[in-house]
């Protein structure tokens, strides 16, 4: 059966047709500009150059912000997925 889970269950594709799904959404902006929340608060602003599905990211050209003020540049960075409370798009300065 198509659209289904293997227990038998709609996966989340097959619920909302025509509409985006979160794997959509990050795979479409995958080269672009992102900002990565974390649980503690802290944001890092860059290119997203990859993620996996436990959302582990790669980012290139990395900014850390801490309480909204730019702590520390970093080239490339790689955070850990369970870190991670969203990922949101940024509109380039």
């Amino acid at each position: 059966m198509s659209g289904t889970a293997e227990n038998g269950k709609p996966s989340i594709e097959s619920t909302t047709p025509g509409k985006k799904t979160p794997r959509d959404f990050l795979k479409s902006v995958i080269g672009k500009p992102v900002v990565v929340k974390l649980n503690s608060g802290v944001d890092y602003r860059g290119v997203l150059a990859c993620l996996d599905g436990y959302m582990n990211i790669a980012l290139e050209q990395t900014e850390e912000y801490v309480n909204g003020q730019l702590r520390k540049k970093y080239g490339d960075t790689f955070i850990r997925g369970n870190n991670v409370l969203y990922i949101s798009t940024t509109k380039r300065r």
